[in-house]
């Protein structure tokens, strides 16, 4: 029996495959268009039954999305509480229907009671080596037997990884504190610390399996491990991985009271572990043999973490830590960090800018870890501080951390320095690495404060050049028009990364368009090393969309010839009626940011649900020149405010040492 639930307008527009304006336009002028049950009136809820039957009756010949249909057809389902539950089970009749297809195709020939009685046992068995045998339930009702059906055909048009990936982030969309996911840019700078090469890896509290999924991509052929404390955020992450790969174990529990793989040694740990809690077992735990280094205290379970990391490295093994700036010195945790630094366990201690990690409003650092090799200490820790180059600081730690593996001595002043031991092991043993930075008094000299002033005077007259001129003109709304019936009329070409299929290989050494590429405005820089993914290859003229973003970004590809990377959307406009520059441009405009899902301080981009308007093609061109010249106008605008800002750095820090003096 379904249970009727609430829809927003959002979910109402996509039902329909159309912008929320649309939706705003039909409880206008239609007078049958259902009324509000609930919610707020900004933002009014509509029963899902009554929005079913009106969509039905007024779909006008429209293509409705089965998959968004789907969804709603599983919140009927089931409560809420049970949904992530059931998306588990579907993702694992998913994992069987991978590795058995022929199985499934036989078997769904029979009636629905057929095939209740026979799936579990065959699910269960597909699912006992990548996930678990107790992954399905032991019985299915008949009643539920469409639903598998529905889920099977969607997996057949789709495929098995995507389907459970658009299940599992409408999941997430609807409980956004259900699990923490580390961000992106933190998970891809944490995998570079480590390296590739890497054959195994774990990650303790692997919430979402974002780094998992990353270190998959980075190393296909990798024993990837996991556990967590929430069962759930288990259960659908073992069956993501097991969508991807055959050497995935994810388990549930708490990896420092119960660690689910005792013994167990790996290349990598990456990691980012719960802070500040006060609850982690220390009454329990006080005679555990993972404290090789001492008993964390009470109120520091950051270091209960770093010392559960090191008992799973093998030896040459490497873990990247995600940590509080206060485990650096709090002053209980001093005689730990002694004997990490004295064994040669703690190799690197890496600052990240404010706002780096969204919603902290500190700081973090990332604390690099070797399992200590026999034959003598380390005689130098690597201090990096990325707080003042915002922008890049990734590139910064990696090529720092990178640098100091080869055996050399860094000291780039208020960036990087390898700190000798001896100047660590003080009384306090305060390891932020702000302290050990040298200052930039050698490179303060008056010609090149005079050509940082020259540079910046240079950028901007430039910038004054490139606004575009407008004139005004009389109110005129533009007529939109929904993205999907452009991509209909055959006006462009929606791409975005899916499974490959049989036969469907990378090109060789073709580089990788990331979303960090496409966010500082640079030529691909990812490895051509994207497992299971259909390779797609940019052109010029493409328009390149980041889908989660902290605020919308649409880039106009001037050169082609590298692969889409994930997280991206891809549209390819035809140039005889679709200008590059105006759809890049009108995607990011607040016509549609409205439309985009707003995260906290993110959005998740979802082109399909934006509107252009159907100009003239030189009217286009028009817009799309306006457009360019704004693009570089911000550009040059960025370049001068992080001139400025190193032109006044340089005086004030010429004037404290002496090297320049006030003018007279």
């Amino acid at each position: 029996m379904r249970r009727d639930v609430h829809v927003t307008a959002a979910d109402i527009a996509r039902l329909a495959g159309v912008g929320r304006a649309a939706v705003s336009n039909w409880r206008r002028r239609h007078d049958d268009f259902p009324e509000p049950v609930g919610g707020t009136s900004t933002s009014p809820a509509f029963s899902l039954a009554e929005i079913r039957e009106w969509l039905r009756g007024h779909a006008e010949g429209r293509d409705l999305p089965p998959d968004e249909w789907l969804w709603q057809d599983l919140r009927t389902t089931v409560d809420d509480d049970d949904l992530a539950d059931l998306i588990a089970d579907l993702g694992a009749f998913l994992v069987y229907v991978r590795h058995e297809a022929d199985d499934w195709d036989s078997l769904s020939a029979g009636t629905d009671e057929e095939v209740a009685r026979e799936l579990p046992a065959r699910v269960r068995a597909a699912c006992a080596k990548t996930v678990s045998a107790q992954a399905f339930p032991e019985t299915v009702p008949a009643t539920r037997v469409p639903l598998v059906r529905s889920i099977a055909r969607l997996a057949a048009e789709r495929g098995v990884r995507d389907t459970f990936e658009f299940l599992r982030e409408r999941y997430f969309e609807v409980h956004t504190r259900r699990v923490y996911s580390t961000p992106a840019e933190i998970v891809t700078l944490t995998l570079d610390l480590v390296g590739d090469r890497f054959g195994s890896v774990l990650d303790p509290a692997c919430g979402s399996g974002r780094i998992l999924g990353r270190a998959l991509e980075r190393s296909p052929g990798a024993r990837l491990l996991g556990q967590d404390v929430d069962p759930v955020a288990a259960r659908l992450t073992a069956v993501r991985l097991a969508l991807r790969c055959d050497n995935a174990r994810i388990r549930p529990g708490d990896s420092l009271r119960a660690d689910a793989f005792p013994g167990e040694l790996v290349d990598a740990v990456v990691c980012n572990p719960p802070f500040n809690d006060r609850n982690w077992g220390y009454e329990e735990l006080t005679a555990d043999p993972r404290w090789e280094y001492g008993l964390p205290p009470r109120v520091e379970p950051e270091l209960a973490w770093v010392q559960h990391a090191l008992a799973h490295l093998a030896p040459g093994g490497v873990a990247v830590l995600l940590m509080p700036p206060a485990v650096a010195s709090r002053r209980s945790g001093r005689r730990i960090r002694s004997q990490l630094l004295r064994r040669g366990a703690l190799r690197a201690v890496i600052t990240l800018p404010q706002g780096a990690v969204p919603n902290v409003a500190v700081g973090l650092t990332l604390w690099i870890l070797c399992q200590p090799a026999e034959g003598g200490t380390p005689s130098h820790v690597l201090m990096v501080d990325t707080s003042g180059r915002p922008d890049d600081y990734a590139g910064v730690a990696v090529e720092a951390w990178r640098e100091f593996g080869a055996g050399r001595e860094l000291d780039e002043p208020g960036v990087s320095r390898s700190v000798p031991l001896v100047d660590l092991l003080d009384e306090d043993v305060d390891l932020t690495p702000a302290r050990y930075l040298s200052t930039a008094a050698d490179d303060l000299s008056p010609e090149r404060i005079a050509g940082a002033r020259s540079r910046l005077a240079e950028v901007l007259r430039t910038v004054s050049g490139l606004l575009p001129s407008a004139v005004a003109a009389p109110p005129d709304e533009l007529a939109l028009v929904p993205l999907p019936e452009l991509v209909r009329r055959g006006m462009l070409v929606l791409e975005q990364q899916t499974p490959a299929r049989p036969g469907e290989e990378p090109p060789r050494g073709a580089p990788v368009l990331t979303v960090e590429d496409v966010l500082e405005d640079r030529p691909a820089s990812g490895s051509s090393e994207q497992a299971g993914a259909r390779p797609i290859v940019t052109r010029p003229g493409d328009v390149v969309v980041p889908q989660v973003v902290a605020a919308p970004v649409a880039r106009v590809l001037r050169k082609g010839d590298a692969l889409l990377g994930p997280y991206l959307s891809l549209l390819r406009p035809d140039p005889e009626v679709l200008d590059p520059d105006f759809l890049a441009g009108f995607l990011c405009a607040s016509v549609n940011v409205r439309h985009y899902t707003s995260m906290s301080s993110r959005y998740r981009v979802d082109v399909r649900r934006a509107e252009l308007p159907l100009l003239p093609l030189e009217e286009q061109r028009r817009y799309g020149e306006a457009f360019r010249r704004l693009a570089e106008f911000r550009s040059a605008l960025r370049e001068a405010a992080a001139l400025g800002e190193d032109l006044a750095g340089l005086v004030a820090e010429g004037l404290t040492h002496g090297a320049v003096r006030p003018h007279e």
